[in-house]
């Protein structure tokens, strides 16, 4: 089965009318709504970012039968993971068997001005990570927790509030290291689409099936997501003029890795064309070309689809999705 999902983009839209979009999303037959959580934008001139777990809570009394959860939040610099664990499981017991958690090893646009540190190298990133995994996964799970690692330290904690079961834990990759480390540990797998196809099919998803194998289960136990960007309209002009809001995403790792200010992402986003701008994107006015252009993910493995739309009528896309898009991908794809 295909789940269906929306992405809530926290960047671009406020809280308010964010939460009307995604309630929107659930009406109109989508299956989940995941919400970035930045502390930052990718751009500073109208630009959001509303506190995820907040906004969640928001959004479970709101709807009925979505999933809901983050794509993706950092446990590891500005939160304490004992600190997130509180959070899901509150948000878990509200609203069980409806909540997941996705997290990833951050970026320094999210960590640095919050917190004033210096932006850690990968390796630090990477144990940090792994590190606050396991320490959430023990809090959900024990009644008492005492912990004493590299990077964080609880002592005979107890998360008092949280669901009858362990709330899902997906980890984000863009590389293989991380893709690995989701495999052997997590429950789900987050990735972005609009990469060079290599990347999925050589890399990330062999790393996954690498670790799922080290820790003696098949690929198939994992939920593999991905979060699609995708810009459809009947008018094919504003699907792709849609696209330079989001001309951020089309920056190169090398490009914008130790960019730490909104305002600098948003001039080297600005210098972009709208013909690279729209390379990360399936930019389309045809529903049939669209399911085309996503049938290779499917059959590469990904069954959790989160469609991550770039334009500023957000509930247009999502009655034109859901009219001519999703009946296709179901009725096709399961």
């Amino acid at each position: 089965m295909l789940t269906l999902g929306y992405k809530a983009s926290a960047e671009q839209f406020g809280p308010r009318e964010l939460l009307e979009f995604s309630v929107h999303a659930e009406q109109a037959g989508f299956d989940s709504v995941l919400v970035s959580d930045h502390f930052q934008p990718w751009r500073h001139r109208n630009g959001h970012a509303p506190f995820s777990f907040a906004w969640l809570g928001a959004l479970g009394e709101r709807t009925s039968r979505i999933v809901i959860g983050t794509s993706v939040v950092t446990p590891t610099l500005r939160y304490h993971p004992a600190i997130v664990a509180q959070a899901m499981g509150t948000l878990g017991a509200m609203y069980p068997q409806r909540v997941m958690l996705g997290i990833g090893s951050g970026e320094s646009i999210n960590e640095v001005p919050a917190t004033g540190a210096p932006w850690p190298e990968f390796k630090e990133r990477f144990h940090r990570l792994k590190e606050a995994a396991l320490l959430m996964k023990r809090l959900w799970s024990e009644e008492r927790v005492s912990h004493e690692g590299e990077y964080y330290r609880t002592e005979k904690a107890t998360i008092y509030d949280r669901p009858e079961h362990p709330i899902p834990l997906y980890i984000a990759a863009a590389g293989a290291v991380v893709a690995r480390l989701a495999g052997k540990m997590a429950d789900g797998f987050i990735c972005t689409s609009g990469k060079d196809p290599s990347l999925y099919s050589d890399i990330l998803l062999p790393a996954v099936r690498a670790g799922a194998e080290k820790a003696g289960r098949g690929l198939e136990a994992l939920d593999l997501t991905i979060e699609m960007k995708v810009s459809f309209d009947s008018d094919r002009a504003r699907a792709l003029e849609d696209t330079r809001h989001w001309a951020a995403l089309a920056l190169s790792p090398e490009e914008k890795i130790r960019v730490d200010d909104p305002k600098e992402m948003e001039r080297l986003a600005d210098a972009l064309p709208v013909e690279r701008t729209a390379k990360r994107w399936i930019v389309s006015d045809d529903p049939h070309e669209h399911v085309e252009r996503i049938a290779p993910v499917i059959a590469s493995g990904f069954r959790h689809l989160v469609f991550h739309a770039p334009g500023a009528d957000q509930h247009r896309f999502i009655d034109l999705y859901a009219m001519r898009v999703l009946p296709l991908l179901r009725a096709r794809f399961g």
